[in-house]
This record gives C-alpha cells, structure tokens and sequence, in this order.
C-alpha cells in the first residue's frame, strides 16, 4: 500500500464526524488519530479562558436535526448529512409555514445540488442548509423545524505530538480539526501531518524538533499561542500550516506576512523544483491560521501549503468536497513534498570550502580522469556548488543561484564533507 492510499484511508475514517469547535466529535476525531500516532496528546482549555482578545466559546453538542413536512416526511436529516444543520445551531422544535421555514434556510446558488457548510459561532442562532434545487422544490405547506442541541459549559480540544531532535530549535506543522464532513478542507491536512510525523519518527536521527498541532482553526491557534507564546517565540524556526493537501490539481503556497521569512524561502524552493502546477499567493489572500501566527508581535515564521487553496475551488465548503475529490495521487504528492522538505531542512546550513581556488576533484574520485561529452553537467554542478559554498549562502541559497533542486545539492554535500574540503560554518 502506497503513503498516498493509507493517508486517503485515515481522512475516509475521519470523514463522517460532526466536528465542530468543540465537542464530541472533535474528541472521537482524536481518538482515531491516535490510532495512528502513538504519541499524539491531547488537552482541554475550559470555556470562558481569555486568550488574547478572544475567549474559549461554550462547547457544542447536537444529537439530531431534521425538517419535516405535514405528512412526516423528513425534508433534511441530520444523520444522513451532517452540514444540513448551521453549526453551533440552538436548539428549536417549531411548526411554522414555509415563508417563515425560507427564513433559516440556507443555500449555495453557484452550486444548486451542494450543501452548503455555514456556521455561527458566535451569534446564538440556528439554521439549516440544503441544495438550492431542493429548496426550490419544497411546495407550500407547514414545516417541523427541529434541532435537538445544546451549548454549555465545557472545553475545547486541541493535540500536539512533539518529536525531539538533536537542538531544541524547532520545526512547527500545523492543521485544524473543526470542520465536519468535507475531505480536503478538513480530513487532508491531520491525515497528511499524521503520516509525515510518523514518517519523522522513523528516521535514523533529525537535528530539529518537530512540534504537530492539531486544534480547531482560529480560536485553536490563538488559544495555542496564548498558552505556548515564549516558547514558539524562542525556538520556532520556520512553521507550516497544512490545509486543503488532498486533491491532485495543483499545488499552491501562501507566503508570510512580507514573504521573506526562511519558512518562505524553503517551502517555495521545494514546490519550484517537485511540481509542475504552483500557485503562489500573497499573505493579502489569507484565511487559514496562518492570520494568527503571523500577527504582529506573535511574528511566527509560518507559510501555508495546500493543493487547491481554501477558496479557490468550486467544491470549497460545499457537500462536493467529498472522498471523491480527494485521491490517493493527491495525498502522495502532498506527502512527497513535503518529505523532501523535511530532508532539506535537515540538511540546510551555510557551507565554506576550505581551501583555496578550486580543490582538486580527480584526485578525491570526484572529476572524471577521461574527459568525455555528457561528463560537463555534472561536473559544473559540483564546482558550481563549490562556487558559491563562501559560508554566505545555506543550501537553498545555493539551489536558487545554480538552478539545481536541494536533494542534488545534498549528495554533493555529503561527497565534500567525506573528502573534507567542506565546512559548516553557520
């Protein structure tokens, strides 16, 4: 089985939960990731907790839901699909005509057969979604509106796995676990970050720590600077949020505030080099977490990776994000890059040759003794590598300036360093 098909099986498990914010399903969804990585953990922040500006909402619990007509027939139910009903809905159990029905009713006219997700987390109110096309059938008459819900006094539920390395300088991934059920909005980005963490934790060593969080979008991630801030401030290196990794049509990144930070200039030189489809976007085109660890004064390096951006596809938000528009392909190019960015962070440093004028490769068995047509390519790989190895430039500086993809670069790296005419000096 390819890395490709057993994340799709992880995001097919996760895919029916009713998440939301808080609650119930946002615990059952860590618990079948735990199934999956052993040293995932997770904690509670109570309702009512200040984190910054924000503070952690009532937590949220609904046990059914439906719309029926005169004749007991369910319009919509719930439990056949759990975006029928606005989440954080108060509950309701009234007849009403369908003038009055039309008033909480919500659809999504660009897409007539697809259900619309819609939430209101901060307003008490409820609702309900449906297709345009369904609404459009439904025929005069009386309606039993009915939400069985409550909102109480509770928590909200985030996970971490932390992977110590050899320095305390840390890598951050990021994803959110509060949508229901659409697969590459919600289920690809756990899925994706469980499996590059295990595949972290298999190695035979890493010099970085790498700290996965899992929590719902904005109130988890201001919630997790709030309580973790000194110490991402001091140790984060360079962080990636991990939203929408599951389709196969493209890939796209979302730069840092001002798009200079080393998480920019590493994520881009991966994605330029392994895809064939990039989309770059402006942090002015923002709408995931990385709004929270990019503020001002919070200043974490962080850049979002995504296949088909949040937004930028007709699917987006909408019962048409399904298992179906996800793939086993997908997953597997999500994964790859950013294995290999793993790899590059590794072994990314600021390199100095040792000796002056160019080194003398043939008698290290790095220069061909018979000089033949073909051998000049790879030959000006390695004196241009040697080139610009003046302890001024890290491997993606190097990559940038030469046109070669880091994981060329590292095994030449590797053939300096055992011949000794290369150093770390940074």
């Amino acid at each position: 089985m390819t890395n490709g098909e057993k994340i799709y099986n992880i995001a097919a498990e996760l895919f029916p939960i009713p998440r939301s914010l808080t609650g119930k399903g946002v615990r059952q969804t860590f618990e079948i990731l735990k199934k999956y990585a052993k040293d995932l953990n997770v904690f509670e922040i109570p309702t009512g907790t200040k984190v910054f500006d924000w503070t952690v909402p009532e937590e949220w619990e609904i046990n059914d839901a439906y719309i029926e007509d005169e004749s007991g027939r369910k319009i919509i139910d719930f439990k056949e699909n759990n975006l029928h009903v606005m989440g954080y809905s108060t509950p309701v159990d009234e007849w009403t005509d369908l003038e009055g029905l039309l008033k909480y009713v919500y659809t999504e006219p660009s897409a007539p057969d697809a259900i619309p997700y819609i939430t209101s987390y901060y307003k008490r109110r409820f609702g309900f979604c449906m297709s345009e096309n369904l609404k459009n059938s439904l025929k005069p008459g009386k309606y039993h509106m009915y939400i069985d819900s409550r909102l109480f006094e509770g928590s909200l539920s985030y996970g971490e796995i932390v992977i110590p390395g050899e320095i305390e300088d840390e890598i951050l991934f990021t994803t959110y676990v509060c949508h229901p059920s659409m697969a590459n909005n919600e289920c690809s980005g756990p899925s994706v970050a469980i499996a590059l963490a295990n595949h972290i934790q298999n190695l035979p060593s890493h010099k970085y720590t790498y700290r996965f969080v899992f929590g719902p979008e904005t109130i988890g991630s201001v919630a997790y600077i709030c309580t973790h801030f000194k110490h991402l401030k001091e140790h984060v290196k360079a962080a990636f949020n991990l939203s929408c990794v599951g389709d196969d049509r493209v890939y796209s990144m979302l730069h840092s505030r001002y798009a200079n930070t080393f998480a920019d200039k590493a994520l881009l030189n991966i994605l330029k080099y392994h895809t064939k489809s990039l989309i770059e976007y402006s942090y002015l085109d923002r709408g995931s977490d990385e709004r929270q660890y990019n503020a001002p004064g919070v200043d974490i390096p962080m850049v979002t990776f995504s296949r088909s951006r949040y937004t930028q596809y007709p699917e987006y938000h909408t019962s048409l994000d399904n298992m179906d528009l996800v793939s086993p392909a997908g997953f597997e190019g999500s994964f790859e890059v950013l294995t290999k960015l793993v790899d590059a962070l590794e072994n990314n440093a600021y390199y100095k040759i040792n000796v002056l004028c160019e080194p003398q490769l043939g008698k290290r068995g790095l220069y061909p003794s018979i000089s033949r047509r073909g051998q000049y390519d790879a030959v000006m790989m390695i004196t241009n590598f040697i080139a610009y190895s003046d302890g001024t430039n890290d491997l993606f500086d190097i990559s940038n300036i030469v046109g070669v993809p880091v994981d060329e670069l590292i095994k030449i790296k590797n053939e300096l360093m055992e011949n000794g005419i290369l150093d770390i000096v940074g």
